[in-house]
């Protein structure tokens, strides 16, 4: 696999300064044109306000690229075809020469290939409802548990089994801390109702457990910052839960099964909230984005 750099990103991660690598998927498949990319371009911006370089990360034309220029980011979110590519598709979207945006497991991948530490995203895939019956668990956290990234995230999305995939980390080894909070994010919500075992407070604690994983060795796992949305920018509590078991219901009335069901509860959550749900979302990847720029710098010693 060929993996592109850009001359940015790569003089940055050379000489040891901050970077934080951002997934595309956002981009292509979770905004509509032209939103789309405003938003790519204000989460770019925002990394370089807290003193880091932004490192957009999608596959061109079979090429996994590290950091976008302008007309590359223009193509991710106007170009009509455009695939969504997990780990697993790299090596067929690289043979193919194919096109698409990076989920979590794609984007903390070629993040780490290219010496990049900090990922910033919205939240992580998980354990999905009725995991004893569908087996249903999102690549993402087999991938993190092998991958030695640090990725700031407002936690799992509401609509996963989210005591279920904080058991699931805990299994696979990987290290969860909260930011601020010792409650555990749930996306659109600051807190998802579960603990968490850790809390950290400054950018200077990430990056000094940080420094510890990789004096300690071992395994080469992620450390998952969980970051929750503001209060005040979240989605109400009363609706989320009356919403959410709308669309659970209509799910199972329609007979929606496996990787439909995902898309089909996001997609009920933005039309029964009016876009209250789209704006949690994008508060939280704001906040995360954020955060992950001022942890990159403690990180770097800047």
């Amino acid at each position: 696999m060929s993996l592109v750099v850009s001359e940015e990103v790569r003089e940055a991660v050379d000489a040891g300064r901050p970077v934080v690598a951002l997934e595309s998927t956002i981009i292509a498949h979770g905004l509509p044109r032209p939103r789309n990319l405003l938003v790519a371009v204000e989460l770019e911006e925002a990394v370089r306000r807290e003193g880091a370089v932004p490192a957009t990360i999608a596959v061109l034309d079979g090429r996994p690229r590290v950091g976008l220029d302008k007309e590359q980011l223009e193509r991710i979110a106007n170009e009509d075809g455009i695939r969504k590519l997990g780990h697993r598709d790299l090596p067929l979207a690289v043979a193919g020469g194919a096109s698409g945006a990076t989920t979590v497991s794609a984007t903390a991948l070629l993040a780490s290939l290219a010496g990049v530490r900090v990922f910033a995203t919205g939240g992580l895939g998980g354990v999905h409802r009725e995991w004893t019956v569908t087996q249903d668990e999102s690549a993402d956290l087999g991938l993190l548990a092998r991958t030695r990234i640090t990725v700031v995230c407002a936690g799992v999305k509401s609509i996963l089994d989210v005591p279920a995939t904080l058991q699931r980390l805990e299994t696979l080894g990987v290290s969860v801390a909260g930011y601020g909070t010792d409650r555990f994010p749930g996306f659109y919500l600051s807190d998802s109702g579960h603990p968490v075992d850790w809390t950290l407070r400054t950018p200077g604690e990430v990056a000094d457990v940080m420094r510890a994983q990789d004096t300690l060795g071992g395994p080469e796992s992620a450390l998952v910052v969980a970051n929750p949305v503001p209060e005040a920018e979240q989605l109400d509590p009363g609706l989320h839960a009356r919403v959410l078991d709308e669309a659970l219901r209509a799910c199972e009335r329609e007979g929606i099964t496996g990787q439909a069901v995902t898309p089909f509860l996001l997609d009920h959550l933005v039309r029964h909230t009016d876009g209250a749900s789209l704006s949690a979302n994008l508060a939280a990847v704001r906040g995360n984005v954020r955060l992950a720029g001022r942890i990159a710098v403690a990180w770097a010693g800047v």
